[in-house]
Formats: structure tokens, sequence, C-alpha cells
């Protein structure tokens, strides 16, 4: 499956997404947050002892990432992938992977694209990113109104998101993280630096008339109040969680997890051997 099943709402307003991303991009893109992802990506690539000769890249950036990996086949990050199957050694899914209605679909169609043994990685937004943000709206919109309105993308939990790999066919699966603090000078400041990046609201339930001032005012005070900046006090702090996400094609190479029950001495016997060694 590569789109979401028909009782499923969608999640993501397309149009509005690709609007977003093409409004930043002529404005003058925010890169920093890419240009870390793509850096922490090239160094895990510098610790595998392999030469990739046939990378591929699905975001929906391409200038930048294009830049980064030169020689890479650069895909857009439609729900149905322009990649051909078993055309390449490395795929990688470039901070556009939390935008996805069909994740799982993404990654499974990343892994149909890469010949045996070989890698897959994705970087995208998750965990804890803007929790603060979406706190200080939640409750700023439930004063004034009483309600509330999707304003922040549901992040997914590393976790769930590790899961992914498995359910994709993917073998030797890793999931971690890398936490990014970063300081504004308002809730204002920080709304500016999110359209920007080409990461506005495009839920497809986001509220489509005005919000009051009130609201934003409100929530811009709640986030001065309870997340300041350690190292100055005036300014707010928010948090950028990118999840990594790594799997390789399956391949008769590959190091086999033991059998249950073949271990040949058992834990306890192993720990009081230990014991007996220290003493």
């Amino acid at each position: 499956m590569t789109m979401p099943p028909p009782d499923r709402p969608a999640l993501t307003d397309r149009s509005a997404l690709l609007r977003q991303r093409s409004r930043a991009i002529r404005q003058g893109f925010a890169d920093v947050l890419h240009r870390l992802a793509a850096d922490e990506v090239q160094d895990r690539l510098s610790e595998i002892n392999r030469r990739f000769t046939a990378p591929a890249v699905v975001t929906g950036f391409p200038h930048l990432w294009a830049e980064a990996f030169r020689d890479a086949r650069i895909v857009p990050d439609h729900p149905v992938l322009d990649l051909e199957p078993g055309a390449h050694d490395l795929v990688i899914h470039a901070m556009a992977l939390h935008w996805a209605d069909d994740p799982v679909g993404q990654i499974v169609q990343c892994a149909r694209a890469l010949r045996e043994d070989g890698l897959f990685i994705a970087v995208c937004f998750g965990g804890q990113t803007l929790h603060e943000l979406r706190a200080a709206l939640a409750q700023a919109e439930a004063e004034a109104t009483g309600g509330l309105s999707p304003r922040i993308l549901p992040m997914g939990e590393i976790r769930d998101m590790g899961q992914l790999l498995g359910r994709a066919g993917l073998a030797l699966p890793v999931a971690d993280v890398v936490t990014q603090k970063a300081s504004y000078r308002d809730l204002f400041h920080l709304a500016r630096d999110l359209r920007a990046m080409g990461e506005g609201n495009a839920m497809a339930a986001r509220l489509r008339r005005p919000t009051r001032a009130a609201v934003f005012a409100r929530a811009a005070a709640i986030m001065a109040g309870h997340h300041p900046d350690r190292d100055d006090p005036s300014r707010v702090a928010v948090t950028f969680d990118l999840v990594f996400l790594t799997g390789w094609s399956p391949s008769d190479t590959q190091p086999k997890p033991l059998r249950p029950g073949s271990a040949k001495t058992r834990l306890e016997d192993a720990l009081n051997e230990l014991r007996t060694k220290k003493t």
C-alpha cells in the first residue's frame, strides 16, 4: 500500500505542504536543521566500510540534498515514489517521512528499490519535536475558545518508528534520535522560522479560518513563562528531535540472531564466572 486506506482520513494536505515548501525556498530557506541532518547521515555512512555507487535520496527539498549527495538520484517524496526495484545500493529518505500519510508504504517502496544488502536510512522530525509550542498553543486556545484545533503535526515516538523498519521487511533495524535545542526571541520568531523551513501547518484537519490574535499572544506568554532559554531567559527554547532509522535489505551474508535456546552457557553461570574473576 502506498496510500492510506479509504476509511482513514488523510493527515496531510499535500497541496498546502507543497505550497509551503515552494514559498520557503523562494523566500530564503532556513536550512540549519537540514544541514545538521545531512552531516549526520554523511558521518554515519563514513563509519560503514563500503562504497555506495548507486544512491538515491527521497526528499521534498532537492536543492539542498542534491548538494549534500552529488552522486545521488533525487526523488520527490510523492505518495508513489519514482524508484525502480533493485536499482540502488543506498536509499536515504530525507526530512520528509513525518509528513507521509503512509510512512510504512514509503519505507516499503524504498526497501524494494534496494539491491541485496543495500542500506536504507531515514531522517525526520519525531519524538519531542516542538512539544513546548504544542502545549502552549493547546493551553492558550482552550482558555480563549474552549476548544482545540490541529496546529502541530503529530510526532512519531522512536520505538514506534523503529518498528516500521521490520514491517517493511528490512533487516538489522536501528532507530535513534539526535536532539537539538534551539533558541528564539519569542513564539512569533519561531513561527517565522518554521515557515522558512517549509514546516508550517499543512494538516488536512487544520482550522480554515483566522485564529484570534489573543490565542497567539497568550501562547507566547505561556512559552516565555514555561520554557525560557537557560542562557538567556528573555528568549524561549524549543526542542527538535531528529529521528534516524537504519535498515538493510536482507542478505544471506548478514549476521543472523541466535535461535532461542541455542546458547551453550546459562546467563546465571556466565555472571557467576565474571564475579569469580573479579574477586
